[in-house]
């Protein structure tokens, strides 16, 4: 039975690790031919390299997706490797904790290049190919936070935030073109930030995320990869200018503490 992207073309950026490592493995398992791009060649050609290992295609490239002449590279090597491009997962982003009147310019100006600019370029130069070529799917990775505030966070709530308005606009111009452009907002999901963000706690980070999900755990890198592969697919042929919130059922949640003195949790 073919899988759900048999035959289309996906890039994936920031692809080397957590959620987008765990997307580029689902897409090729799903019959994709994968572009993996990472800021580390390395970690970009380790996926690469169990993609392969694993009887998938895929090539990789190290990139800074906050550089037009990258991405631009980046969709040129999927053109001249395979011939076309069918998905593109905009997935690059970072934070940097401050106080907004902490916050240095230089670090605002760069958690918006790596994490909103980059999304706006990778669909500036996907959607002229994807309109010749009759339709595509683009995802942008934003975030709960994108929807609501975190302490020290301004920047990146900005950003992501950013990112799910972008979604909206974009998929607004191009649905008569059937490009599909969605996002996806994940809750704490465990990967790399649990290490930059928790530090010498990372531990005790892990579980203090955890513990706020109603579900009682962290989400997995794989299972932002199951809803990211349904929107890429056409599975979701409906579906366009939406943001998927996957976050546990956090944001389900008012903040009031469970006490109703008859009932039983």
């Amino acid at each position: 039975m073919p899988g759900k992207l048999e035959g289309r073309v996906a890039i994936v950026t920031a692809g080397g690790a957590g959620i987008g490592a765990a997307t580029a493995r689902r897409f090729a398992k799903e019959g994709a031919a994968v572009v993996i791009a990472d800021l580390s060649g390395t970690r970009a050609q380790a996926v690469t390299d169990e993609v392969k290992a694993a009887g998938g295609r895929a090539v990789c490239i190290k990139m800074d997706a906050s550089d037009p002449e990258a991405i631009q590279a980046t969709i040129k090597l999927a053109l001249d490797t395979y011939g076309r491009l069918d998905v593109m997962f905009n997935n690059a982003g970072m934070a940097e904790v401050a106080l907004i009147h902490d916050t240095t310019l230089e670090s605002w100006n760069r958690v918006m290049a790596v994490t909103l600019t980059s999304t706006f370029l990778g669909i500036k130069y996907a959607v002229p190919i994807m309109r010749k070529q009759g339709g595509g799917a683009i995802i942008n990775t934003a975030s709960i936070s994108g929807t609501r505030g975190d302490y020290g966070m301004a920047s990146y709530n900005a950003a992501k935030a950013g990112v799910i308005n972008l979604t909206r606009a974009a998929a607004l111009e191009n649905a008569k073109h059937k490009i599909r452009i969605n996002c996806v907002c994940p809750g704490g999901i465990n990967t790399r930030v649990a290490q930059v963000l928790g530090g010498d706690r990372a531990e005790e980070f892990r579980r203090t995320m955890g513990a706020i999900h109603p579900v009682g755990r962290m989400g997995e890198p794989e299972e932002i990869a199951n809803t990211v592969t349904f929107l890429a697919s056409d599975e979701a042929s409906f579906i366009t200018g939406a943001k998927i919130v996957v976050d546990g059922g956090v944001t389900a949640h008012t903040g009031m503490p469970p006490f109703i003195p008859s009932a039983k949790n």
